[in-house]
């Protein structure tokens, strides 16, 4: 194994605190929303694609009409993320700075551009990663995006660390292993492996 590429909601953090607050604040504003999402419609939606999520969250709108408070709502989103963050999943910048010398690391998220940038810099993250991906640059699926950064990269034997079953469908489609977080927001049954913690990730790799 060379490369470890990671998801990141419910992998390496938990924005939706922080979402929650930029996104209602949209939807109070705007005569389209018949009401303010919650947790629990979040963490529904994690792993999906934006166009996925609109149809999930706001099903009386048509496709156009979820597009544009989608993007209303992602734009607001990525500037409270910058300023104020999520919430870090334990031990993640330790563990990432002891992988980041043994391994090379990436990152592809099902989110729009700008979204990881804002993880990178209110947590000052960026310098353990060499490369990221999503389908708000690309608009390919995670499992196109995977493969785009294995390409790009001229990886020989990564591995995909996510916590949903789409994260296992996308290592299955770039035909690589995939470790199952199990604290994370998603549930999956099958795995190359699974860590309760993330400092698990040491005795693995």
């Amino acid at each position: 194994m060379d490369s470890i590429i990671f998801d990141l909601d419910g992998t390496l953090w938990d924005p939706i605190d922080t979402v929650l607050i930029a996104w209602n604040h949209i939807l109070k504003q705007s005569n389209q929303a018949k009401k303010e999402v919650t947790r629990e419609d979040f963490t529904s939606t994690m792993g999906l694609q934006i166009q996925e999520i609109g149809t999930k969250l706001f099903p009386h709108l048509d496709e156009r009409a979820q597009e544009e408070l989608l993007e209303e709502c992602c734009a607001l989103e990525n500037v409270y993320l910058e300023e104020h963050g999520g919430h870090l999943y334990e031990n993640v910048e330790s563990v990432l700075a002891v992988l980041s010398q043994r391994y090379k690391l990436y990152i592809v998220s099902n989110c729009q551009d700008g979204y990881i940038e804002a993880f990178y810099k209110y947590h000052k993250l960026e310098k353990y990663f060499l490369d990221y991906e999503n389908p708000g640059r690309t608009g390919l699926s995670k499992g196109e995006n995977i493969q785009l950064i294995v390409e790009r990269n001229n990886l020989n034997k990564p591995v995909y660390v996510g916590d949903t079953d789409g994260d296992l469908k996308a290592s299955k489609f770039a035909k690589i292993p995939f470790v199952y977080i199990e604290y994370g927001f998603g549930q999956t049954s099958e795995y190359d492996y699974s860590i309760k913690r993330f400092d698990e990730l040491l005795n693995i790799f």
